[in-house]
């Protein structure tokens, strides 16, 4: 398919939160999608809802032409709502009412923000839902993380919703999804999917030359199954090895830090803005990154392929992806053992660096790759 262009091309975005700063995975995605599409001369029209403290950045004028924000509507009462509580917590009839008024296309970040897509006022839109992750089955996997009793019913119950509410993605025009593996799933539902992999920060492999001096896990600490990943890492992997370990995200539990206070070889890194993830993988020996859920793609993955030396992971993190080759893949902790005491003292070669450059372009994982393939799939 031959190249388009898309100079002056009009579009919408919805983002289900502000993308900067953009410090966990979805709006890491959102964030270097708008920076991709605008490479390509696009205009954005950027609708952003606003909560959790994070506030209007005017950086985003600088690849959008309009951006407005939406503040999400975090009420209680949403929670007894027949829809998911991400679906029902951000509705706006400004909103609606700005994507109405012009014929340019619309992008709905993820089903959170997919209410009005069977909205008569956009029957005469184009409408793309770029999906994060079968929601459903994430939520199941967070409510089975989770150790408080009330968050893991709000989990279930959310799950529940989401699985139920799927079928509102077959008012799309089409489905952006982010991984083969979600493919499978989303064309159950719709009858046109196109795997869009997840953006991301960098556009070349650059590792480091020489030996780091420790291994690193990191991410938002406050989501249940990265919390588990730590806790694992920490409790069953570097609980008898004398490697260090950082642990690298904010928002930890008082589990996980009551766990890495028991160990003398592990250490807690909080409070980090996105160049600090960046400097800590690309200083470590080893980015070790367990999952116990297998859905979307996980930015961090991405984010150590390009910047990190090497990597270790289980196959849920790289199950479906095409990017087996490029990790040691383990399952036990015991393998993570044997694996980490192996990898700290073994230097990453060119031929490794040149495999990833590869088969990361080879597997869909350029920016400028995937932002050619959207705009074509948003602007038929």
């Amino acid at each position: 398919m031959k190249s388009g262009n898309f100079s002056n091309k009009k579009m919408h975005i919805v983002s289900f939160d502000i993308p900067l700063p953009a410090n966990y995975g979805g709006v890491i995605d959102i964030y270097n999608k708008i920076r991709a599409l605008h490479k390509l001369g696009v205009k954005i029209t950027l609708h952003n809802f606003q909560y959790g403290g994070r506030k209007a950045s005017k950086h985003l004028l600088k690849y959008c032409e309009n951006v407005f924000y939406y503040p999400r509507n975090n009420n209680k009462t949403n929670l007894f709502s027949s829809k998911p509580y991400i679906v029902a917590s951000r509705t706006s009839e400004e909103l609606l009412n700005r994507l109405a008024a012009d014929d340019a296309p619309i992008l709905f970040e993820g089903l959170h923000t997919s209410l009005y897509l069977p909205n008569l006022k956009l029957k005469h839109k184009r409408k793309i839902v770029r999906t994060h992750n079968i929601e459903h089955e994430y939520y199941k996997g967070l409510a089975i993380a989770e150790n408080d009793p009330l968050k893991a019913i709000y989990f279930h119950n959310e799950s529940r919703k989401l699985k139920r509410f799927e079928k509102n993605l077959s008012y799309a025009d089409a489905l952006a999804v982010i991984s083969r593996n979600d493919a499978r799933h989303f064309s159950k539902i719709h009858d046109n999917v196109e795997v869009i992999s997840a953006f991301h920060p960098s556009e070349k492999v650059d590792v480091k030359e020489g030996l780091g001096q420790y291994a690193l896990y990191h991410g938002s600490l406050d989501v249940s199954e990265n919390n588990q990943a730590a806790l694992f890492l920490v409790n069953e992997v570097f609980d008898n090895l004398d490697y260090k370990l950082l642990i690298a995200g904010n928002k930890p539990g008082k589990e996980l830090k009551a766990a890495i206070r028991n160990q003398k070889n592990v250490e807690l890194r909080t409070n980090l803005k996105e160049n600090d993830f960046e400097k800590l993988i690309a200083e470590a020996q080893v980015n070790v990154l367990p999952t116990f859920q297998a859905t979307g793609i996980k930015l961090k993955l991405l984010l150590a392929l390009h910047k990190g030396r090497h990597l270790l992971v289980n196959p849920p993190m790289v199950e479906q992806t095409g990017l087996e080759e490029l990790c040691h893949v383990v399952q036990s902790p015991e393998e993570f053992k044997n694996s980490i005491q192996d990898l700290m003292q073994k230097q990453i070669n060119t031929n490794e660096i040149a495999q990833r450059n590869t088969m990361l372009l080879q597997n869909g994982f350029s920016n400028a790759y995937n932002a050619e393939n959207l705009a074509k799939l948003i602007f038929v």
